[in-house]
């Protein structure tokens, strides 16, 4: 029998230090996401971050916690049972991080009679600290407590043409109402040598500004290629005026060299050239977070008005919209059938 798991990132239980520090704990600690040596991620991680930063960090959840829970978790729940009531077989949801994991996704998917699971990374491009981590975690624990389980995972959909029709809608739909100077699609940014480590030749991705229009299968894994490429295709799909539209990278951590342009940078530029009304689009999440709700829609419009812009708008991510709930089922029920995955 044929089942679906859909990861998202995860969340702390609640908005309190308390909760907020075992959940950074896992979170900081995947060597995929701070690529160190152990010794040094546990002596940065456990030794520095953890003792500083969850108080902090449980501020800025407070900030955006609904009556109901965790934004990311209630929004995930609601695209699970949308798409659920839209295909016989089973579905459910694990977090690579916190509670509600993998694991326990697996085994809920198990005890419904599953032994072959689609596996749903839920995010649009390919990172090793967001998808790729996903897959890794999915297959180390279906190995371990699930061996008679296969699991077949649906790949990044950035370039999928019905995921860039439901996006552009959804924009669309914001930008109908609001008059922009200017669109900035920001990406939550990596490091740059994880590009690099991605790479599968070992030499294309130089991040010089021409290696992700030149072909090569390194963008299969390109991070930084995918989220320009996304930009682009939205572009053409509504036909925004190209010199009213650009890309950054948001939620740098640490002093190593990190995509560019900045987005903090770019909220305090744009103003300086002209930008009085600006739209933000925070694609690489499909559900609204700390980093889209926090982050952007509420320190980043704060930074975009202090340096002198006039109007702000963040477009709110897929989340539970019909059509990404209806998508997502047709990609589902297309794969139980032949076993065809989106392109």
């Amino acid at each position: 029998m044929k089942g679906i798991l859909l990861v998202n990132l995860g969340s702390p239980d609640s908005p309190t230090p308390k909760d907020v520090k075992p959940y950074l704990g896992e979170f900081l600690m995947d060597e995929r996401v701070i690529d160190t040596p152990k010794w040094l991620r546990t002596f940065l991680v456990k030794g520095i971050i953890l003792n500083t930063r969850p108080k902090k960090s449980a501020a800025a959840y407070q900030k955006i916690w609904w009556e109901e829970g965790s934004p990311l978790i209630i929004f995930s729940q609601r695209f699970r049972d949308k798409v659920q009531a839209q295909t016989k077989l089973p579905v459910a949801l694990g977090m690579r991080y916190g509670s509600g994991s993998i694991r326990e996704g697996l085994q809920e998917l198990q005890g419904k009679g599953v032994t072959e699971a689609l596996l749903v990374p839920l995010y649009p491009h390919y990172a090793m600290s967001s998808y790729e981590t996903v897959v890794v975690k999915a297959l180390e624990d279906q190995a371990a407590y699930f061996p008679e389980m296969t699991l077949t995972t649906l790949p990044a959909f950035s370039k999928n043409d019905d995921y860039i029709g439901v996006l552009s809608a959804s924009i669309a739909e914001v930008l109908s109402d609001f008059e922009y100077d200017h669109v900035l699609f920001s990406y939550h940014g990596i490091p740059e040598r994880h590009i690099r480590k991605s790479d599968p030749t070992k030499f294309h991705c130089k991040l010089d500004g021409q290696c992700c229009s030149a072909n090569s299968v390194a963008h299969y894994t390109c991070y930084r290629h995918q989220c320009y490429d996304t930009t682009q295709r939205v572009i053409r799909a509504l036909n925004l005026p190209a010199d009213k539209v650009s890309t950054s990278f948001q939620s740098r951590l640490g002093g190593d060299p990190w995509l560019k342009p900045y987005t903090d940078f770019e909220l305090e530029r744009l103003p300086k050239e002209g930008v009085k009304r600006l739209a933000v689009i925070t694609p690489a999440f499909v559900s609204d977070c700390l980093e889209t709700l926090e982050e952007i829609a509420m320190e980043g419009q704060e930074e975009f008005l202090h340096a002198g812009g006039e109007a702000f708008v963040h477009v709110p991510c897929l989340n539970d919209r019909d059509d990404w709930a209806a998508l997502m089922a047709r990609w589902i029920n297309d794969w139980s059938v032949s076993g065809a995955l989106p392109a």
